[in-house]
């Protein structure tokens, strides 16, 4: 039984979104391989690669988890900057020991990443127009930080953190993928990583099963705020110096790789395993882009190009099943209802 199990979920994974973004990379990696007469499979190459992937991995999943919950965080590539520049700042201004300035960071993420999931709960406004205001405070708040100057944290331990490497496997993507594993077991094991997706996908029909959407709402934006205080962390470990720009180039990457990934834009269907496939295709467009002198416009190009059409095809698809299902909506209806009314009554 269990080895019929077993070929079954084989099956479905070879037919989902997420094997096929792995075939992709895959391929796309070893074309780009060819194009480097190999130079692209050695061991410092391939540590470089890891190494600037794990940001794009850590700011996909503080925009997935927002839209896990039917919400958008635009304030991602702000409030990352003017966490590495406050952060940095603590450090080579005022003394602060690497390990207390570390926690401060994460701290001050999850805590701005609650009250903003407190704004659009209180003012009933979408996260989309909160955040967008919230990122306009924190850049100006990073340029005051800042200034024109480059910050160098000045840690030493810190700066062997980011370059730190395990059979040529950065540890700060080791970071990266272990935080993505652990967001994957509250989103899909967890009870209130459950309700948040409910939340998300149907919240009338959660809100009618006891599931608090404005709690869903508030621990999306703090869980973004926390991972966004990681890349932050990240981001001075592995950079020479933080300045007024980090987090300028954050923005569009955010989106790309959960959407490339197989999110939903309306909520309560996202998948970690395809979002960190995604941010890996994406970064090989920025690859191909340096190894064959592209004007650097065509990534965002490119990139934007990829998400439209995904957001498309997704919208079609959407349409198509609405058509096809639309004679047992109700039958449906009722089945979601009772699957939440069975998640809220294990509070």
């Amino acid at each position: 039984m269990s080895v019929l199990f077993s070929t079954a979920r084989a099956r479905r994974f070879a037919r989902s979104t997420e094997m096929s973004l792995l075939t992709i990379g895959v391929l796309g990696f070893l074309v780009l391989a060819a194009g480097s007469h190999g130079g692209l499979l050695h061991g410092n190459a391939i540590r470089g690669v890891l190494t600037y992937l794990t940001v794009p991995i850590l700011i996909g999943l503080a925009q997935l988890v927002v839209l896990a919950a039917g919400q958008m965080n635009l304030s991602v590539g702000a409030l990352g900057g003017f966490l590495a520049v406050f952060t940095a700042g603590l450090m080579a201004d005022h003394g602060v020991p690497a390990p207390l300035a570390i926690g401060v960071a994460v701290l001050a993420g999850a805590l701005i990443g609650a009250a903003n999931g407190v704004l659009v709960v209180a003012t009933q406004i979408n996260g989309f127009i909160v955040t967008l205001a919230t990122m306009t405070i924190l850049l100006g708040l990073q340029y005051r930080v800042a200034g024109t100057r480059t910050i160098d944290a000045g840690s030493p331990g810190l700066r062997r953190f980011g370059t730190l490497a395990v059979l040529n496997i950065p540890v700060i993507f080791i970071v990266a993928l272990a935080v993505a594993g652990a967001l994957a077991f509250v989103l899909r094991r967890s009870l209130a990583g459950r309700r948040l997706l409910a939340s998300g996908g149907n919240p009338l029909a959660a809100q009618l099963s006891g599931i608090s959407n404005n709690k869903s709402l508030i621990l999306a934006h703090t869980l973004s705020g926390l991972i966004i205080g990681i890349a932050a962390v990240v981001t001075i470990a592995s950079a020479p110096g933080v300045n007024k720009s980090i987090g300028g180039d954050w923005l569009l990457p955010s989106f790309a790789a959960p959407i490339i990934g197989g999110a939903a834009l309306a909520g309560g269907s996202v998948s970690v395993l395809g979002m960190v496939f995604a941010a890996f295709i994406v970064r090989l467009v920025d690859l191909a882009r340096a190894q064959y002198s592209l004007d650097p416009s065509w990534v965002n190009f490119t990139v934007g190009a990829v998400v439209l059409g995904t957001v498309v095809i997704g919208r079609i698809r959407e349409v198509r099943q609405a058509k096809n299902t639309s004679p047992g909506t109700g039958d449906d209806s009722r089945s979601i209802g009772s699957e939440n009314r069975s998640i809220g009554s294990q509070a």
